[in-house]
């Protein structure tokens, strides 16, 4: 399997790893299938995603994917952010293998997951 020097870099020296304290949005996706477990931890000012932080239990794809996608998150706000998607994580790292598509697939529902969790903490007055 031929990753590339994008994959390679994020898998190597991923960007934002973490639990991210404050955070008010949390997605938590996994894959049965693989074994990949993903957290997206979110925090948003104003309508702004200030700063944005995971933890991923997984292969290359599924940390360089998660890395990628904090880079790609600060600063948008969340009507961008919800339009982030696995494409768009996979353009970013230069391409993934076909049998490794389903990991950027995990960052675009653990993303969407973070942003109904904000929405759902809002409306409790949480957030």
């Amino acid at each position: 399997m031929e990753y590339t020097n994008a994959v390679l870099d994020h898998f190597r020296n991923p960007r934002n790893v973490g639990e991210l304290e404050g955070a008010n949005a949390i997605g938590k996706v996994g894959s049965p299938s693989c074994g990949d477990k993903m957290e997206m931890y979110l925090k948003i000012e104003d309508g702004i995603i200030k700063d944005a932080k995971f933890m991923t239990f997984g292969c290359a794809a599924a940390i360089s994917s998660s890395s990628v996608a904090t880079e790609l998150l600060k600063g948008l706000t969340i009507e961008e952010a919800l339009q982030l998607t696995n494409q768009r994580v996979v353009e970013e790292l230069g391409g993934l293998p076909e049998a490794k598509i389903h990991c950027s697939v995990m960052v675009e529902e653990a993303v969407k997951a973070a942003l109904e969790d904000y929405e759902e903490r809002k409306k409790q007055g949480k957030a």
